[in-house]
């Protein structure tokens, strides 16, 4: 058995392949890509109000019909929600009902009001945690919990929105010069560029895979050594919100790392005596692992479906079946370790973060009972 690590993991060197650094992307969610450097969509961000009038070729069509083909910048699930919301009125009179006839003649008026979408694109001043800054770009110490891009269900207070009211130049550059982004859960560094020379050369670099991240996590069952796990992700057939490895996805490596193992109770107590674990855990108690996970690819959520689909899902990942334990009630996945050439200048970077406190304190809790695992080996 090799020496006992210290109570904070420290992380490993960098292995020999560089891992791409858009790993956890959403690249296949609301038709947007990371792989190259999109603009943010076009959106309407002024109310005005809208006055038409029913041509005969229009009579008889639904009141939400006739509005999404009038009123083409704004989508017919909109236009609906502002009828049902009392901002329209036709002859004078409000209508609520998206689904009433229009008649010839008949004058309608329409308060328009900016979309959620519209509204996310906008500065919100907020403490960002960085970790290193410069004329060019920004490392973030991402906490758990904070969105990285405005999306359905979040349109606001993203680390977006925090970049736009940062520095003024974020308001002129693709998703205010994110290149990749983490899930909201998943807590760690990121890179973010502040002029569009910058963004343009990480977003090469991470093509080229020239960026090498690491993460550290905390996974159900016993990992007895190293592996490496290479098989294509697209999205789940039968459940459209989950990530799946499919044979029609894309390829994906993920490298897995044990760095300890051990078993633990819910009363939250070690083993005692403590003995090193062998194929399971001990009878009323479950069996985790402390893992350092490589990219070589950047699929949607690749470390928590290849970790998965080896029977090892992330402590706390309810998509992927991973329940809470350890105190952990949050994907245990933190980005560790983050290091690249200077986009403008070429020096290298590398950069680490610690263990934010609940996944600290659940890594601390498992080494009461661990059994420990070299980097090459037990």
């Amino acid at each position: 058995m090799s020496e006992r690590p210290p109570k904070h993991p420290q992380v490993p060197a960098p292995l020999d392949s560089p891992e791409d650094l858009s790993d956890e992307l959403l690249d296949e969610e609301g038709g947007e890509s990371f792989d190259g450097v999109p603009g943010a969509p076009s959106v309407v961000a002024a109310s005005r109000c809208e006055s038409l009038q029913v041509p005969v070729a229009a009579h008889g069509q639904r009141l939400d019909a006739f509005l999404g083909a009038q009123i083409t910048a704004y989508s017919r699930s909109h236009l609906k929600s502002l009828i049902e919301a009392g901002c329209v009125s036709v002859s004078g009179q409000v209508v609520s009902t998206p689904s009433r006839k229009v008649a010839q003649g008949q004058q309608i008026e329409v308060q328009l009001r900016p979309t959620a979408q519209s509204l996310a694109f906008v500065a919100e001043p907020m403490a960002l945690p960085i970790v290193f800054e410069d004329a060019h770009l920004l490392v973030i110490d991402k906490p758990a919990g904070l969105v990285v891009h405005p999306a359905a269900g979040n349109w606001q207070g993203t680390l977006m929105n925090g970049l736009l009211a940062h520095h003024a130049g974020a308001s002129a550059l693709p998703r205010a010069g994110i290149v990749h982004r983490l899930d909201k859960d998943t807590s760690g560094l990121m890179v973010v560029g502040k002029t569009l020379e910058a963004v343009t050369a990480l977003s090469r670099a991470i093509a080229a895979r020239e960026v090498t991240r690491q993460y550290l996590a905390l996974v159900h069952g016993l990992v007895d050594e190293a592996f490496s796990v290479s098989t294509p992700i697209g999205r789940d057939p039968v459940t459209r919100v989950r990530m799946a490895v499919v044979a029609s996805g894309k390829p994906a490596r993920t490298d897995v790392r044990c760095l300890l193992t051990g078993d633990w109770g819910e009363g939250g107590a070690p083993p005692s005596p403590k003995r090193a674990p062998q194929s399971g855990a001990q009878p009323g108690r479950r069996a985790f692992s402390g893992v350092l996970c490589t990219l070589h690819t950047g699929r949607t959520h690749q470390i928590r479906v290849h970790l998965s689909s080896r029977k090892h899902p992330l402590v706390a990942d309810a998509l992927y079946g991973g329940a809470p334990a350890l105190g952990m009630r949050r994907q245990a996945l933190h980005a560790a370790r983050l290091s690249f050439l200077h986009p403008v200048n070429g020096e290298p970077l590398a950069f680490q973060a610690a263990l934010p406190a609940d996944m600290a304190q659940a890594w601390a809790a498992l080494e009461e009972g661990a059994t420990w695992h070299a980097q090459t080996g037990v």
